[in-house]
C-alpha cells in the first residue's frame, strides 16, 4: 500500500517557495513525534522526489531508518556514505510500486510535492494522513495540484493535537 503523511498549512501549502519548512518548527512536540513514529513503524521503504532529497541532503545526520529511493531524471551521483541506503529511480508511479513490490517492499511512503502530485494523479496513493497547521502561508508549494479525475476518499479519523493540529486520516476509496 501506499501512504501519504504530510503536514500542510491552512490554506494547503506544505512549504514555502524556497522548499523552506521553519514555520512548522514551532509546532514541533512530543505528542507530534510520536504520531509520526507510529505511521513510520508501519513503513517499509519511503518515495521522495529530487527536492525533497535536496533538502533532506542537509540534515546531518541522515536521518531515513529505511531504504530511500528518489525519483530523478537529473540527479546521477549519490554521496558515498548513501549509497547502501538510497537508490536513485526513473519510473512513472505504477513502475514503482511494481518495482517496490518485486523488491519485497509492501508499505510505501510517498514523500515530497511533485511526487504526491504525480501518485495522486495516477491514482496511486493508498491513503491519506493530513495533519492542518494553524497558519496561512498564502503562497508557497502546494499539496495538491490538478487530477485527471476525482479521487474518493473515506474519512477514517481525526486527531486534535494539544497545539492545536488537526491530523486526518483518509482512505481510497475504490471501486
Amino acid at each position: 500500500s501506499t501512504s501519504v503523511y504530510i503536514g500542510t498549512s491552512l490554506d494547503g501549502f506544505i512549504a514555502k517557495k524556497d522548499g523552506n519548512i521553519d514555520w512548522l518548527v514551532n509546532f514541533e512536540s512530543a505528542e507530534i513525534g510520536d504520531s509520526y513514529l507510529q505511521f513510520i513503524g508501519n513503513i517499509d521503504v519511503h518515495v521522495i522526489g529530487r527536492g525533497t532529497y535536496e533538502k533532506v541532503i542537509t540534515f546531518e545526520p541522515w536521518h531515513y531508518e529505511k531504504k530511500v529511493f528518489v525519483l530523478s531524471n537529473t540527479i546521477k551521483v549519490l554521496p558515498v556514505h548513501l549509497k547502501n541506503k538510497v537508490e536513485i529511480i526513473s519510473m512513472s508511479p505504477h513502475e514503482v510500486i511494481k518495482h517496490l513490490l518485486s523488491m519485497g517492499f509492501s508499505s510505501i511512503y510517498i514523500d515530497g510535492g511533485e511526487v504526491i502530485q504525480q501518485f495522486l494523479r495516477e491514482d496511486c496513493v493508498d491513503e491519506l494522513i493530513i495533519t492542518r497547521i494553524p497558519i496561512l502561508l498564502v503562497n508557497g508549494i502546494p499539496l495538491f495540484g490538478l487530477l485527471n479525475q476525482p479521487l474518493s476518499l473515506k474519512h477514517e479519523g481525526t486527531q486534535v493535537f494539544q497545539n492545536g493540529l488537526v491530523k486526518s486520516h483518509y482512505k481510497r476509496e475504490r471501486s
